[in-house]
């Protein structure tokens, strides 16, 4: 940059440079969806067109950051998670929520429409974001297990409100009147009897969310004498699993042991 009598006004910047060795999550959330959903006709409670729409941004930007490790997204929401050794833009938190946030709606807005054909988007999507970082493993998993449980705390109250509205006859706040204080128990036990509905066969990912991970997959390819052979390509692969448990971290062990 070059120097001028004006340089000094740069000694009034400030960057937050996060703290090295620890685990960065930037995590994305729309900005008014609320009514964005309503606009576009989003399906209650699930689009699943609109989750497929996120996880393709989602991917673009995990394609793009080569140190984001993992990302886990439910509703209008995204969470990244950057190895521990992560050095991207000298970890400054500026840098790295507003490079994510505007390649996320970039991707969101590009790929709308394969997504949905026959809905011109009305207005532009907005989202926000923030990066916290944690120091240890075991409460980086413990974030990623809080947002999974309320991708399924809100998906099994979101299935129960929308039936009761649109199957029950409800209104939406006789909705809510009839499900406040209710445990998970007696939701099931609502959509079972009153709708039929078993919650244990809703689809994966309205009750797990989506996990995007790097894997290893076998690739067709000719050698240079024309042969063909297989070799292993690192991809980011779509999951819609549990990562509570420790069964998914026992499958990636890479994603813990290359931190240390």
């Amino acid at each position: 940059m070059a120097k001028s009598k004006y340089t000094y006004v740069r000694d009034f910047e400030r960057e937050e440079q996060l703290l090295p060795s620890t685990w960065l999550v930037v995590r994305i959330d729309g900005q008014g969806f609320t009514g964005f959903t309503s606009k576009h006709k989003f399906t209650k409670p699930n689009d699943i067109r609109a989750l497929h729409l996120m996880n393709r941004a989602a991917k673009v930007v995990m394609e793009n950051m080569v140190e984001i490790v993992l990302a886990y997204g439910e509703s209008d929401e995204y969470s990244f998670v950057f190895s521990k050794k992560a050095k991207a833009y000298d970890r400054r938190a500026s840098k790295l929520i507003t490079l994510l946030v505007s390649k996320f709606t970039a991707a969101y807005v590009f790929y709308w429409s394969e997504f949905f054909p026959d809905t011109p988007l009305q207005f532009p999507p907005a989202f926000d974001g923030r990066v916290v970082a944690y120091p240890s493993d075991r409460i980086m998993r413990d974030y990623l297990c809080w947002r999974q449980a309320d991708c399924h705390i809100n998906n099994m109250y979101n299935t129960c409100f929308w039936l009761l509205v649109n199957q029950g006859g409800m209104s939406q706040r006789d909705a809510e009147k009839r499900l406040n204080g209710t445990l998970s128990r007696d939701k099931h036990e609502l959509l079972f009897s009153e709708f039929g509905v078993n919650y244990n066969n809703e689809q994966e990912i309205f009750k797990k969310g989506s996990v995007l991970v790097r894997e290893q997959v076998p690739i067709d390819v000719v050698d240079k004498d024309g042969n063909n052979i297989q070799r292993q390509k690192t991809v980011v692969q779509i999951r819609h699993c549990d990562i509570i448990g420790d069964a998914f971290w026992r499958e990636h062990p890479e994603i813990l042991s290359k931190q240390a």
